[in-house]
């Protein structure tokens, strides 16, 4: 999610849901180590729970940027070893280092042992010509060693030549049955499952079978009302009423006055909002008036619902 999950996202999702877990978008830890990037890690107190996702490869410098993480107050440090993208091939790090697993194990062992916060896993089945029935228990294997009890699989191998990250995204079938074997085989681990969610009725089906988590991303981005609007009630089995997209769109007002005063442009926020009425009536109306006023005010925006709650009165 390089580029869409920035804290303008996450603080917008979080008032669809109070309880799911936000991910920040990847961060190197090279940005943060040396090339300090610190501004990469800011985030709001509304946000959490919130982990901070990183990618990287060198054991001491993952540690070092654990520990920043943690001292600004993320609930949770993940290492991504699934991201197929070719920035990320060239710095080595995200899937293909499903080709090394005890290089994943001595880089998840230095990042638990930086800090007390929480350490998490995402990865693949395998890449290219592994085959995922011995790479993913081999990943597996480090992650238990390294004492990670927490892991995320998406579902599909990943081809990091031939495929782009899109086709990596939807092309590689996915393997649902083969994570859910490993539910058994590694019963002190607790493992989501990722890839091809689209719907909360999906993601019930798949805690239904005995998977400890779900993790949705584009589709929680591009339909977030339908995927995070009613997760409260039905996944977590609170009594939260479900989030009203009316209410929700006066309620960002504070997040485009946030980002405005920090100097940003309004398509820089607005464009996380654009999925809000996916499906419903107003859906084009919001998406045209939002994409038509990109160096906007928020004056502008607040003009921009006044309207939306007139369409919808009438």
């Amino acid at each position: 999610m390089l580029d869409w999950t920035d804290s303008n996202c996450r603080q917008f999702h979080r008032r669809l849901s109070q309880h799911a877990l936000l991910y920040t978008e990847m961060v190197t830890s090279a940005a943060l180590v040396r090339g300090g990037a610190t501004h990469l890690l800011r985030f709001e107190p509304d946000e959490h729970p919130v982990a901070l996702q990183l990618g990287g490869s060198d054991p001491t410098e993952l540690a070092q940027a654990t520990r920043m993480g943690a001292d600004v107050g993320y609930d949770e440090i993940n290492l991504n070893v699934g991201c197929p993208s070719d920035r990320v091939q060239s710095g080595c790090f995200g899937a293909v280092l499903m080709k090394t697993p005890e290089l994943v194990g001595e880089c998840l062992a230095a990042m638990k042992a930086a800090s007390d916060v929480e350490v998490t896993v995402k990865c693949r089945i395998g890449v290219d010509d592994q085959h995922p029935e011995e790479a993913l228990p081999a990943l597996l294997d480090a992650a238990r060693a390294a004492g990670i009890r927490r892991v995320t699989v998406h579902a599909r191998k990943a081809w990091l030549q031939g495929l782009s990250p899109k086709e990596n995204r939807e092309i590689p079938p996915l393997d649902y049955d083969l994570v859910a074997r490993m539910i058994a085989a590694y019963p002190e681990l607790s493992i989501s499952v990722n890839g091809g969610i689209a719907t909360l009725d999906e993601a019930e089906a798949l805690l239904a079978r005995g998977f400890d988590g779900v993790m949705i991303g584009r589709a929680a981005y591009h339909t977030p009302l339908d995927v995070l609007g009613a997760a409260d009630r039905r996944i977590f089995g609170t009594d939260r009423p479900d989030a009203d997209p009316f209410e929700i769109a006066e309620d960002l007002t504070a997040i485009v006055e946030a980002h405005l005063a920090r100097g940003g442009r309004l398509i820089g926020v607005t464009r996380h909002f654009l999925g809000l009425f996916a499906g419903m009536t107003g859906a084009r109306f919001w998406r045209r008036a939002l994409s038509e006023m990109p160096n906007g005010t928020a004056d502008d925006y607040r003009a921009l619902v006044a309207g939306l709650m007139e369409r919808r009165a009438a």
